[in-house]
């Protein structure tokens, strides 16, 4: 569910707004606006509230640098979020090498390096001692921390991009880097949870532990995000259509007539769905029962199995070795439950849906959904709710 607000966009990038970004904006100015207080109450205040939106503002441009360095390299950034901890930027798939990955990765300190010095030397120009300058100076020195914090290298942070960049480079496996960068901001969580932990136990200032508690915490969280979604992103590239497919499927005899074939088949209690057509041992299409229902009953004792019969030439099929990925896509692209699978002869080899490729996944990762679940997908085609395997799949194909 989406909660954020659209407040415009920037070079066509959508612009969004977390509720609790109010609650930093308003301990950012509470900050600000006492540090503020010797040019007086008035004053103070607003500087203080102008530093905090000036702050957002150089988060803003730190992220926006991302997104047009992705953008240069032809990837969509959906949008740029300001909220508690910041902002972050919505790409929507991965670089194509490690040098692109680094490019987009650096882009953000830069952007916060060259804010930095800029502002450091319109504080320098203005008259000393002033409120204003004392408030570009303070806008400086929080930049270079901006940037500076970044590039501690862990993911999500940007540095932990970096070190994944890096690892990528050395190892040539982007699954591994990811997972080694995850890895490296876990722990740098669960150090930073400690740290606030120790604060408020050795120092009683309750506040400036809680914030490294939740800094921690918000680590560990992306950082395992990170790693599930790598561990799917590779499962759907190397799992392929045989792993998963069933045999859910009968083939029948060409040159029954309509009449044989609804009274042996039809009629049954728990008749499948999917039936094949063969004769002289070759697959001649997929039988479909819609047509049968549109021929008059009075054609079914003359009429064979061939005139409903689609080629699988005419009909979506994948092979044995497709990938999850490709398979996922080409359904979705398509809006099918399930499709054919050939065998490297061209025949029949089963069927596959979403159901079997989620049972599948659910194995291989050992991913707690029930056996109701996966019937559940089968029957509405739909993946389980945390599960956006459309999404996924479509950016590690690309």
């Amino acid at each position: 569910m989406q909660t954020s607000w659209r407040i415009g966009s920037l070079f066509g990038i959508p612009l969004l707004l977390d509720p609790l970004w109010f609650v930093i904006l308003a301990v950012v100015t509470l900050n600000f606006g006492l540090a503020y207080q010797q040019w007086g109450p008035a004053l103070g205040w607003s500087a203080g509230i102008v530093t905090a939106l000036l702050l957002f503002g150089s988060v803003l441009l730190h992220e926006l640098g991302h997104s047009l360095a992705a953008r240069s390299q032809g990837i969509q950034v959906k949008s740029i979020t300001l909220f508690l901890f910041g902002g972050i930027a919505a790409i929507e798939e991965e670089s194509k090498t490690p040098g692109q990955a680094f490019q987009v990765a650096i882009a953000g300190p830069t952007v916060s390096v060259i804010l930095f010095v800029l502002l450091s030397a319109i504080a320098y120009l203005l008259p000393t001692d002033s409120l204003s300058s004392t408030l570009i100076g303070d806008l400086a020195k929080i930049n270079l921390v901006l940037a500076i914090f970044n590039l501690i290298p862990g993911l999500p942070l940007d540095g932990g991009q970096v070190l994944k960049a890096a690892v990528w480079k050395v190892t040539g496996n982007r699954f591994q880097a990811v997972r080694t960068a995850a890895s490296a901001g876990q722990i740098l969580g669960w150090s930073a949870i400690a740290l606030g932990f120790a604060i408020d136990f050795m120092t009683g200032e309750l506040v400036s532990g809680l914030w490294f508690i939740l800094l921690g915490w918000f680590g560990i969280r992306n950082a395992t995000a990170y790693k599930n979604v790598t561990s799917l992103q590779e499962a759907l590239l190397t799992l392929k259509v045989s792993d998963a497919m069933n045999k859910d499927f009968r083939v029948v005899d060409a040159d029954s007539t309509l009449r044989q074939f609804a009274d042996l088949f039809l009629l049954e209690p728990n008749s499948t769905q999917v039936y094949f057509a063969a004769s002289d041992g070759r697959y001649r299409g997929k039988v479909s029962v819609d047509d049968l229902r549109l021929i008059e009953r009075s054609q079914w004792e003359t009429q064979t199995l061939h005139s409903i019969t689609r080629p699988l030439t005419e009909i979506p099929t994948v092979t044995e070795t497709t990938s999850f990925a490709e398979v996922i896509n080409q359904m979705e692209n398509q809006q099918l439950q399930q499709i054919t699978v050939l065998s490297p002869a061209g025949a029949v080899a089963g069927l596959v849906d979403k159901g079997d490729i989620v049972r599948t996944l659910a194995a291989k990762l050992k991913l707690r959904i029930t056996d109701a679940e996966i019937k559940r997908v089968k029957e509405e085609g739909t993946y389980p709710p945390g599960l956006p395997l459309s999404a996924i799949a479509k950016a590690a194909s690309k």
